[in-house]
């Protein structure tokens, strides 16, 4: 079954909240609503949310304590802030405490509707298995929240040892799930910056006509639906930290002005005429060969050594193999406590099974395996029939695009971050459809109901995934 998309509003005006579930209703949402930051709390609890829109001004608990609370429970739960023109100072200081952007009032229903998919969007590409950075730990042989001794991660010890507390720019490449944005907060934390705000922008989220107002803002009247001014993520950052991963998804006619603000620490925001200054620590990172890129003509080479004053590198899962031993324990006590269970090691089959298997996935893909190790595991050790067959067998989708190791095909399409979620989504779309038609006997009516999505949207869905013609026959 396709699951709709569960969005929050939190508001005390009855109507406002009327008025945007319908419109987020109509867009294709599930809508919980919740009149203050308390009922808000509740709902987030009982019911799986994936982003939040909410008043900053309520009564007994406002805005921007609902906010530093989702922060607390998931970091990655997109929110949303509503304002008014004359608490915009506030929306910039939620920005600023973690939420993803703000809206104000009175809503242009084309901005709501992008703000919210370009949240969704980000989250889903958090979420993704082999996208997710790992989560920081703090462990005997870990150092800046990262678990390694292998060669690779002592060289990019080194590297945060001697750039972490000072201003220059750093370009982290690595496969997805090597732990890029770990990094990225490790430069920062590690700063005299570590008490100014951290931004991060996935640029893959980002529609490229929307990219220059995302990075530099823009001013009241700038475009249709620009109802006021509103500061970009380099305004955010200034003082801090700006994080911009997947560096290589800017299009080519923003990098220009990119180059500017990086080399004079100043722009103007999308409709304005002031210059802005800043003061922004850039950190980038990709997992494209940004070098092929330029061959291509899709990166320019200016930027590119703008960018690349320190590179660190971030070695893949299997040239880590000294490493695996040491993360599975991290892993093992992690999911113990979440699972509550008594696992303490691997039987010598099991071990190595994962110490050969060559980990596409990279560090995301092992933490998944061993969570559902332990979450399978009948007593204290986990056996080779606790993993996934492809691990036991040692078998792993061809892996010919590395960083070092470019393809023969255009990077930014094969390797691109949102190419490889739409592949996951579209594998995903197949398999529930196939199911549904098995179930219902190939009747595309009953299958659209059973997927509780229209027959036409089933329909032009199996046309897209080549399933119609074969499938269509059945339909009474």
């Amino acid at each position: 079954m396709i699951e709709k998309k569960q969005l929050l509003v939190v508001d005390d005006e009855p109507n406002l909240r009327k008025v945007l579930s319908a419109q987020l209703q109509r867009d294709g949402y599930d809508v919980h609503t919740a009149e203050d930051g308390e009922q808000a709390l509740d709902v987030l609890r009982d019911h799986h949310i994936d982003l939040v829109i909410t008043d900053l001004k309520m009564p007994k608990l406002d805005g921007m304590e609902l906010l530093r609370r989702v922060v607390a429970m998931d970091e990655e739960l997109p929110v949303v802030m509503i304002t008014a023109h004359g608490t915009v100072d506030n929306a910039v200081e939620a920005l600023k405490t973690g939420a993803f952007d703000y809206i104000t009032k009175p809503f242009d229903q084309a901005e709501v509707r992008a703000v919210v998919q370009k949240a969704l969007l980000t989250r889903d590409l958090s979420a993704t298995e082999a996208t997710r950075a790992p989560e920081a730990v703090s462990e005997e042989g870990a150092r800046y929240g990262i678990i390694g001794q292998s060669p690779g991660i002592l060289d990019v010890y080194a590297v945060l040892d001697r750039v972490a507390d000072t201003p220059t720019t750093v370009l982290i490449t690595g496969e997805s799930g090597t732990g890029k944005e770990l990094v990225a907060r490790a430069l920062h934390e590690n700063s005299s910056r570590k008490d100014k705000p951290f931004i991060k922008v996935n640029c893959a989220a980002i529609p490229k006509d929307l990219m220059e107002s995302e990075l530099f803002g823009y001013e009241r009247g700038a475009f249709t639906g620009a109802v006021g001014s509103k500061p970009g993520r380099f305004e955010l950052a200034s003082g801090g930290s700006l994080f911009l991963d997947e560096i290589g998804s800017i299009p080519v006619e923003m990098q220009v002005k990119l180059l500017r603000a990086l080399q004079e620490s100043e722009f103007e925001r999308v409709g304005g005429i002031k210059t802005i200054r800043v003061d922004v620590r850039l950190v980038a990172a990709t997992n494209s060969d940004l070098k092929k890129e330029i061959a291509l003509g899709s990166f320019r080479e200016d930027l590119y050594y703008r960018l690349n004053v320190v590179p660190i590198r971030l070695p893949p899962l299997r040239e880590r193999a000294d490493d695996i031993t040491q993360l599975c324990r991290h892993f093992i006590g992690k999911f113990n406590a979440r699972l509550k269970k008594k696992v303490v090691g691997f039987e010598p089959d099991a071990e190595r099974a994962l110490a050969t298997y060559p980990w596409p996935g990279n560090i995301r893909e092992l933490e998944n395996v061993i969570e559902r190790a332990v979450l399978f595991s009948d007593g204290t050790t986990i056996r080779r029939s606790d993993l996934p067959s492809e691990v036991r067998e040692g078998t792993a989708p061809s892996r010919d695009k590395t960083p070092s190791q470019p393809p023969q095909t255009d990077v930014r399409h094969a390797d691109g971050l949102k190419e490889q979620v739409k592949a996951a989504m579209s594998r995903l779309e197949r398999d529930l459809i196939q199911k549904a038609l098995e179930q219902t006997n190939g009747n595309v009516t009953h299958a659209a109901r059973l997927l509780k999505i229209s027959r036409k949207g089933l329909q032009l869905k199996m046309k897209e995934l080549s399933l119609r013609e074969k499938d269509e026959r059945n339909e009474p």
